[in-house]
């Protein structure tokens, strides 16, 4: 993959046809969309004027479309200073490209033969027709929870990213092509309408029998006209629609759908929109609810209103979603010095979702699990997603929506910077008490760091010309390495630089496209460093460095930088890259007290640094870099001594880098576990340091989870030693007002303690679920610890709990307990129950959008890790066409696959993958691939050393 950043679009399509020319350019879509949802299948139809401008001559115009839309009619007009002309196209001048998804329209039968360079008022007509399915892409259907009657709600939304608005209308569909939108809505009387913007009005609708392709570019016409009664087809030559073929087999037909004979439709019209991406637009018809808000603009004076849409039976519990966009929104408009720009913002709950949530301008949109929360019955953690999500999604209103990326290789400038501010900027403003700056370390700095020690990575900014590779790029390293190495530019340039710098940034690229150097020059504007210098390599290179630091005895190190891979065996040609690396060296003076020198960076292979005399230093501090630290075995050992006098980002870093150091090979796993030995017995009693403690013992009795039971259960016993005085001095039960990191360490040691086989927790456990299984009554289940006491219950439990659990999945009183549900129903040990879960997979039981967590839950289950590695491989064509554009197939190749951890594992992924077409999800194989050969390779070269510290500890 190329390492530069691409500017604009080419002139011409590029060698693989996925990009457009930019002969035309749409600058205005005139879309109406009717909406069938009472027609069997459910359908939709839309007619569309786009105006064009004509940068060239041309003879053909190429847009994007899908085999799935049915165009029924096409049409053009042209005019120049003397004459106006409209011609109404044969179907037979327009192609469809089913593999690069470009349909080419053939003008050559225009006056002049084509289009000329500056032609005026030139307008395309085209009408279309699909149905609506339930894939979750485009267009799409989406079914609610079941009424009283049994009757599920069915309504339709759009999701477009990354390149999906082409499943819907005809489109430029490309981020650098930004244009404006009117769009109108035709529904049934009883239905709600919703897009981007503002509605302007809402009147009965009745298509004309009359209605003509023919003057469709008149002032007269109703865009819509065409979309009811009797079609005419006017001038047209032929009536045959234009429909992909794939080897022979027509697509996207709607022929044989029964239309309702009930009358009664509406049109309604919306405000014109800025210009924007077709990715963003956005457009649902449905049976909706809502409550509403207001922001109050300090930069504007200006009220903007604030709606959240769900279902009726969902939406009590949206109201916290709600309050979020109305707390976090002014905050936003503080920090940028740039106003929320659309004169509305509304949010859709959706009950099937392919991501968590979609930044659609206007309307943002996302699954129940990131927008609803019941503050009587959830979890810390539900409520903290909903927050994570709605501030994710607020910040694209600026990053992504009003400024944009040229092209996906700069997608990391939306989701990186959306991820910063939303999740930890924003955040520590509203909820400090959540300590989000300290959390980041666990929710992106160390999932970037695992994922980007893997040679199958890719840089921030990585070329992706096929969009059919697109989805791929949506992972831990555009998201949480993008954050991470743009919250370590924070601490060097200062964040309050930094947050100028980005404001400088977006003013001056408002409604138009910027690439990573734009960004850089405005955070150079305001901090007078060479920000392009320094992060350079940090964007365009795969990978991060490992520090390793050698001590001499004279009161100076030496610190040498090479890249770091999780299969420590980096080749010549991988490690050429020189990191700018901040070294935030922090030292621990006589008088007890830690100093920082942020000045320190290590810009060459190796140098030397005088710790002016003291003997206790620890890189890294705070662990503000993107890199590990590699010590001598002896220092290691006294920084475990010396853990409580550093911060808590500090011993999160510290445990996090001698783990993955050792499973990697750069040092020996003993070592890391003398060091957690030491620092969970120093009285350590901080989630973060013991969720990074408790990650590293899990993963360690993951890989061994093949090995002798004697092996095994020391493991076991370890944990067992090291968490019980967490859970005891803890207990299942807190106070109302207990801090959040005490609810978290309180979920994590028992959770942990239970998974360990912990006899008094199971015990407890067993005792809390008891009346829940009798009646029903969960008063002793806290919400909290909900999850683990569902999942052990059934895990060592019989069919009774199994099928308790199975009721509250079908009949869940809020999304985070049906999640809870599906990873009980995924932990039996019997064979018996898990045939039952397996069969669920593909009985209509479980959503697609939900099918990756069962696939995670099952892989965690060691009964059922190796039944789903084969489940995967006996029903991967049925996978595949329940996934057939590849989204989502990601997650199931990592959760079949990469828990795994032996050679001849490893061999068997090989195999099965290499005569399949992988494409979509090549990424995902390879990953998985690289996870069960670091595995493995660290059970080949450590099992000894692990046995030997075992029993030197008494644990063996």
């Amino acid at each position: 993959m190329s390492n530069t950043a691409s500017g604009g679009a080419s002139s011409a399509p590029d060698a693989e046809g996925h990009r457009l020319p930019t002969n035309v350019y749409p600058s205005l879509y005139e879309l109406a969309i009717k909406t069938d949802l009472v027609a069997s299948p459910p359908t939709f139809s839309g007619e569309g004027i786009i105006h064009l401008d004509i940068k060239e001559d041309s003879s053909s115009i190429k847009f994007h479309s899908h085999k799935t839309v049915t165009i029924t009619h096409i049409a053009i007009s042209t005019s120049d200073l003397k004459t106006t002309s409209n011609l109404n196209l044969p179907l037979s001048a327009l192609t469809l490209n089913n593999e690069n998804e470009v349909a080419t329209l053939d003008l050559s039968s225009l006056p002049g033969g084509g289009l000329k360079e500056g032609q005026k008022n030139t307008k395309l007509f085209v009408r279309w027709e699909a149905e609506l399915k339930s894939a979750m892409h485009g267009y799409y259907r989406s079914e609610g929870d079941a009424d009283e009657n049994g009757k599920k709600p069915i309504y339709g939304l759009t999701q477009f990213e990354a390149t999906e608005a082409r499943k819907a209308f005809p489109a430029w569909d490309e981020p650098l092509v930004k244009s404006k939108f009117a769009i109108s809505m035709i529904a049934r009387e009883k239905n709600t309408s919703l897009s981007n913007m503002p509605q302007i009005s809402e009147k009965p609708w009745k298509a004309p029998s009359n209605a003509s392709i023919d003057n469709v570019f008149s002032e007269s016409y109703e865009l819509g006209s065409l979309l009811g009664g009797t079609v005419q087809l006017g001038k047209t030559e032929g009536e045959t629609k234009l429909e992909g073929k794939t080897e022979g087999k027509t697509e996207g037909k709607t022929e044989g759908k029964t239309e309702s004979n009930e009358e009664g439709w509406k049109i309604t019209k919306y405000e014109t929109s800025p210009l924007m991406s077709t990715y963003l637009v956005a457009f649902a018809s449905g049976g909706f609810a809502s409550l509403e808000s207001a922001h109050h603009s300090k930069l504007t004076g200006k009220t903007v209103p604030l709606k959240i849409y769900a279902t009726k039976d969902q939406i009590k519990q949206a109201q916290f979603a709600l309050d979020i966009k109305k707390w976090a929104l002014p905050v936003y408009e503080e920090i940028f010095d740039i106003p929320y720009a659309l004169p509305k913002l509304d949010t859709l709950v959706a009950h099937d979702f392919d991501a968590g949530a979609m930044e659609n301008w206007g309307l943002i949109t996302g699954r129940t699990t990131a927008y609803l929360y019941d503050p009587e019955k959830s979890p810390l953690s539900a409520k903290k997603r909903v927050a994570v999500v709605q501030c994710h999604e607020l910040a694209h209103m600026w990053f992504g929506d009003i400024v944009t990326m040229k092209w996906w290789d700069n997608l990391w400038l939306n989701e990186a910077f959306a991820t910063l501010m939303g999740e930890l900027v924003i955040l520590d403003r509203i909820w400090p008490e959540w300590k989000p700056r300290s959390q980041f370390l666990k929710s992106h700095l160390q999932g970037a760091l695992d994922l980007d020690s893997q040679r199958s990575s890719h840089p921030i900014e990585v070329d992706c010309p096929d969009s059919n590779q697109i989805a791929q790029i949506f992972d831990a390293i555009s998201y949480s390495k993008g954050a991470s190495v743009l919250r370590m530019l924070a601490s060097v340039v200062g964040e309050p630089t930094f947050l100028k710098g980005v404001s400088i940034y977006l003013k001056k690229h408002i409604y138009s496209n910027a690439e990573t150097k734009d960004l850089w020059d405005g955070i150079s504007e305001a901090s007078g460093l060479d920000v392009a210098k320094i992060m350079k390599n940090w964007t365009l290179k795969i990978g991060y460095p490992v520090i390793k630091v050698e001590e001499s005895g004279d009161g100076k190190i030496k610190l040498t930088q090479n890249r770091f891979l999780s299969t420590g065996d980096v080749k010549p040609e991988e490690d050429e890259t020189i990191w700018y690396v901040p070294l935030e060296v922090a030292t621990l003076g006589s008088d007890g007290k830690v100093s920082v020198d942020h000045k320190a960076t290590l810009e060459e292979r190796s140098s030397t640094y005088d710790l002016k005399g003291s003997d206790s230093f620890k890189l890294n501090a705070d662990t503000v870099g993107v890199y590990r630290v590699s010590y001598e075995p002896s220092r290691l050992v006294k920084l475990g001594k010396e853990a409580s006098k550093f911060t808590i980002e500090d011993r999160v870093g510290l445990v996090s880098d001698a783990a993955n150091l050792a499973r990697a090979g750069y040092a020996k796993t003993s070592g890391s576990l003398s060091l957690i030995n030491e620092i969970a017995k120093g009285g350590e009693d901080e989630f973060l340091p013991w969720s990074q403690m408790n990650s590293a013992l899990a993963k360690l009795s993951g890989v061994w989870w093949e090995q002798s039971e004697a092996v095994r259960s020391a493991i076991s016993k370890l944990r067992i030693d090291l968490l019980k005085p967490q859970v005891e001095r803890l207990g299942f039960d807190g106070s109302k007002d207990e801090a959040p990191e005490v609810k978290e360490l309180r979920e994590l040691v028992i959770g942990a303690a239970a998974a360990s086989g912990d006899e008094a927790v199971l015990k407890e456990i067993k005792e809390r679920f008891a009346p829940f299984l009798a009646s029903g009554d969960d008063s002793k289940i806290p919400p909290d610890l909900q999850r683990i006491i569902f999942t052990y219950s059934v895990e060592h439990g019989g069919v009774a709990e199994y099928e308790k659990m199975l009721s509250v999945y079908n009949k869940a009183p809020n999304p985070s307990t049906k999640v809870d549900a599906m990873y009980a129903l995924t932990s039996p040990k019997d064979q018996g129950l898990l045939d039952r879960t397996f069969k669920m997979l593909n009985d209509g039981s479980v959503k697609d959008q939900d099918l990756y967590i069962f696939f995670f839950g099952l892989t965690a289950n060691k009964y059922a890790r190796r039944r789903l590695a084969e489940f995967f491989v006996s029903d991967f064509d049925v996978l595949m066409k329940r996934y057939p554009d590849g989204y989502g197939v990601n997650y199931l190749v990592k959760g079949a696959f990469q828990s795994l951890s032996s050679h001849e594992d490893l061999k068997m992924v090989q195999d099965f993958f290499k005569d399949k077409d992988i494409r979509k999800y090549k990424s995902a194989v390879a990953q998985s691939c690289d996870s069960i050969q670091a595995a493995a390779d660290w059970l080949q070269r450590d099992s000894e050393d692990v046995e030997k510290w075992l029993k030197e500890n008494k644990y063996l």
